[in-house]
């Protein structure tokens, strides 16, 4: 299997189902938001992404198959920076059929779950930087992502946690589904040696058969996806009230 084959099985199919049965975001029909939302997130991930992701090819942490790619770009594979784009479309479509169906939590604690959701990342983020200074080669890819991703996650609590945890519920299920689906995907291309992840810069523990290191990756994207996506729609630096849920879950 190709690079190129892995995305016309695992992620253009479920694009273009959620395509052809595409769903808004309830109460927003009008809302050019829910338009804008998708492109933004694509863009800002390509963006953020393509120097991170080139420095570990470059490193070596992870390499892809002989004759599996089309060409490169820098160091990076050209299916990698389709992939950069391809898995928001994926999530944030998925996050648009979720919220047709649902409406956000009444928001009581809101204060509170903000300050603990920046801290909680900027926790994550602290160790990472600790274990990038700690210099060692095995905890390397662990290291670069804990440094990557979570400072972000950390930020966008800080900026609108009150709005997160409003759409917490959302937040887990949008997260959890796709998350999963990626890991068994993922699973498929490392058997089938698309690419592979040195055993040298990796702690050597796994999730379900999955380095740890890839399966906390595509959860931290999904949760840069959805979130950041969810600012994008709703944020307000407000908490939700029950007055405003009431509004948003009439149909």
């Amino acid at each position: 299997m190709s690079y190129l084959s892995f995305h016309l099985i695992f992620l253009v199919p479920p694009i273009l189902l959620m395509v052809a049965f595409h769903r808004r975001p309830r109460r927003m029909d009008d809302d050019m938001r829910v338009d804008l939302a998708i492109p933004i997130v694509c863009l800002i991930a390509f963006t953020y992404t393509t120097p991170w992701d080139n420095y570990l090819v470059a490193q070596e942490v992870w390499w892809y198959g002989a004759n599996r790619v089309v060409g490169t770009i820098g160091y990076v594979p050209v299916e990698e920076y389709m992939f950069f784009v391809l898995q928001p479309i994926l999530t944030g479509l998925f996050l648009y059929q979720y919220l047709y169906r649902v409406s956000p939590t009444p928001n009581t604690y809101a204060s509170a779950a903000s300050w603990s959701g920046a801290a909680l990342f900027a926790g994550i983020t602290g160790l990472g930087a600790f274990l990038l200074m700690d210099g060692r080669a095995s905890t390397l890819y662990l290291a670069l992502i804990l440094v990557w991703a979570p400072p972000i996650l950390a930020g966008m609590w800080l900026y609108d946690g009150e709005t997160l945890w409003a759409f917490r519920d959302s937040v887990l299920v949008t997260t959890a589904l796709p998350t999963a689906y990626l890991w068994a995907a993922d699973a498929v291309a490392i058997h089938s040696r698309i690419w592979t992840i040195s055993p040298e810069y990796t702690v050597g523990a796994s999730v379900l058969g999955l380095p740890l290191e890839e399966a906390l990756f595509f959860l931290f994207t999904n949760l840069l996806v959805v979130q950041g996506i969810l600012l994008l729609l709703y944020g307000s630096h407000r908490a939700v009230t029950p007055d405003q849920a009431t509004r948003l879950s009439a149909t």
